[in-house]
């Protein structure tokens, strides 16, 4: 299933529906109360009553989940990142912090704060937990991912690398657009072998595959549950591949008019135009 939030773009009030999107072009209700975060909590999403249809073009989708209580991103993460990053290879998990005011959703706008001048890319896959996680083993850890989601981790690098903490330079209001959609974990037979993209004004700059993850998706499910209960909703942001901005030569920055679109193999393709404050 490819789940989605949306509002109907005819509607003023702008109110937010949860719905199933079938084929290419049409979005079905789903007749529920709440958000995504109370879909997923469902025992039966698939038993769940479908409402109006919709073309795709007569919807707004958001980010597929606007109220998680967690957004955990990993840091440092493919071998060739690291190496273009000039860091070492991490032991542990390197983990930074996003927070709900970094959503927005496809075709949203990404503004550059004026303070922020070395604006960067970062294509990631993002991992749905469906239910609470805490101490989970290792062998269990993937009866835990309700699905997957693309996840772009937007970074001002001016600000993230000359303070002793990554928090205030990842976590800038709409610094993590998302989606378009969540693919339920049934659909993806690997997720540790997807191809993963991102591509700046039609030019390819990240090319990759998730077998290149140095910490997997199981391994960060149970590491992560060790000491951090996870809930229905959280977003795991899994790390992004090399061919960052900051890694080129020269680097490149992003700037107004810029249209980026991330791409994960079996999910899809994230989309959003960046514009100066």
């Amino acid at each position: 299933m490819k789940l989605v939030q949306f509002y109907q773009r005819e509607d003023q009030e702008r109110k937010l529906q949860v719905g199933v999107v079938k084929g290419d072009k049409e979005v079905v209700a789903l007749n529920v109360a709440g958000t995504m975060r109370d879909v997923i909590q469902t025992a039966n999403i698939r038993s769940l009553e479908e409402g109006a249809v919709y073309r795709l073009d007569e919807v707004k989708l958001l980010s597929p989940l606007t109220d998680p209580e967690k957004i955990i991103c990993i840091g440092l993460n493919y071998h060739d990142h690291v190496i273009e990053s000039n860091m070492q290879v991490p032991k542990v998990p390197v983990l930074f912090p996003k927070y709900n005011n970094c959503l927005i959703g496809q075709d949203d706008e990404v503004v550059i704060p004026s303070e922020v001048t070395q604006c960067d890319y970062e294509v990631e896959l993002a991992v749905v937990i469906g239910k609470t996680a805490k101490k989970v083993p290792l062998e269990n850890a993937m009866d835990y991912v309700f699905g997957y989601t693309v996840l772009n981790d937007v970074s001002a690098r001016d600000i993230q690398l000359n303070e002793p903490q990554w928090t205030r330079g990842k976590a800038i209001d709409g610094f993590a657009p998302t989606g378009p959609w969540i693919v339920t974990a049934d659909e993806i037979d690997n997720p540790g072998n997807l191809g993963i993209s991102l591509t700046l004004n039609g030019e390819t700059m990240q090319n990759s595959n998730t077998k290149e993850l140095i910490f997997d998706i199981p391994y960060l499910v149970s590491f992560l549950s060790n000491t951090i209960t996870l809930r229905p909703g959280d977003i795991i942001s899994t790390g992004t591949p090399p061919g960052v901005g900051m890694g080129k030569k020269p680097q490149v920055w992003l700037k107004h008019g810029d249209v980026v679109e991330a791409t994960v193999e079996g999910i899809g393709t994230l989309r959003n135009t960046f514009a100066a404050e």
